[in-house]
């Protein structure tokens, strides 16, 4: 192999078969965030990492929901979970804001007013 051939990469078990879970329309039936979604939770959350607040987060695909995980630590749990349930969007809102204690924070159908509730600085309380 030379420097200027490419690097092919091939699934480890060609020959094995996965099951994927479909939708009535053959596509694959899982809630996520679009391109302008994730662009504005990845805004807000990268200057709250920039003022040190926030360190790690995490992203999950569900079949009924989308979620971002925001962790203080890589190790606890999550200090902010914003969640996207396209069911309740005529009903409460599609987007809300949970704290860690499991406290929904906010809720709407617009995610920038959704997020405004994480601008709040954290205060410690005596």
């Amino acid at each position: 192999m030379s420097e200027s051939e490419p690097i092919g990469f091939s699934p480890a078990h060609e020959n094995q078969t996965y099951l994927i879970a479909n939708g009535s329309d053959g596509r694959a039936s899982v809630v996520a965030f679009n391109r302008a979604e994730l662009s504005a939770i990845l805004s807000v959350y990268g200057r709250m990492v920039a003022q040190g607040e926030w360190r790690d987060y995490g992203i999950d695909m569900q079949k009924d929901r989308a979620v971002f995980y925001i962790f203080r630590r890589s190790s606890e749990r999550p200090l902010y979970t914003i969640e996207k349930r396209p069911k309740l969007a005529r009903k409460q809102g599609a987007y809300l804001v949970i704290a860690m204690t499991g406290l929904i924070l906010k809720r709407g159908n617009d995610l920038n007013k959704v997020m405004r509730v994480l601008d709040k600085r954290l205060t410690v309380v005596k």
